[in-house]
């Protein structure tokens, strides 16, 4: 679905972040389907593969026609969250636009990605372990 002819995908977008919270927490914010159309407005998804705390598959139509993945990581004390979109434009793009588009796309990934790691990390300093709920007064 992400190819046109059989030709590789013109939007191919590979992100990883670490966040210090678990997977499950991770995944709860992709959990809801209000976020991805806040996290994707353009984008209409639809969950092929629900991983529990590994993550979602989705197949994606709208802007792009493809597909996009969220895989969860467990490592050290959290999560590697690796996001990958490899997608299409439904009307071709000329190579300019093409490259506009891939940047855009690439900086709204890690934008997502940083904007979960501020809310979930919820104020952790660097060293210190993830908190957890009992370690909240």
């Amino acid at each position: 679905m992400s190819t046109r002819g059989g030709a590789p995908p013109a939007v191919d977008v590979v992100d990883e972040t670490f966040l210090a919270v678990p997977p499950s927490t991770v995944k709860a914010a992709f959990g809801d389907p209000a976020a991805w159309r806040r996290y994707w407005p353009d984008l209409l998804l639809e969950v092929y593969k629900d991983r529990g705390d590994e993550g979602l598959r989705w197949t994606v139509r709208g802007a792009l026609v493809g597909t996009m993945e969220v895989w969860l990581e467990p490592m050290l004390d959290g999560t590697l969250l690796h996001y990958f979109l490899r997608a299409t434009p439904p009307a071709a793009l000329r190579p300019p636009q093409l490259r506009r588009e891939l940047d855009r796309r690439s900086r709204a990934a890690k934008a997502i990605a940083l904007e979960l790691k501020e809310v979930l990390e919820d104020g952790r300093e660097p060293g210190l372990p993830p908190r957890t709920s009992n370690s909240r007064s």
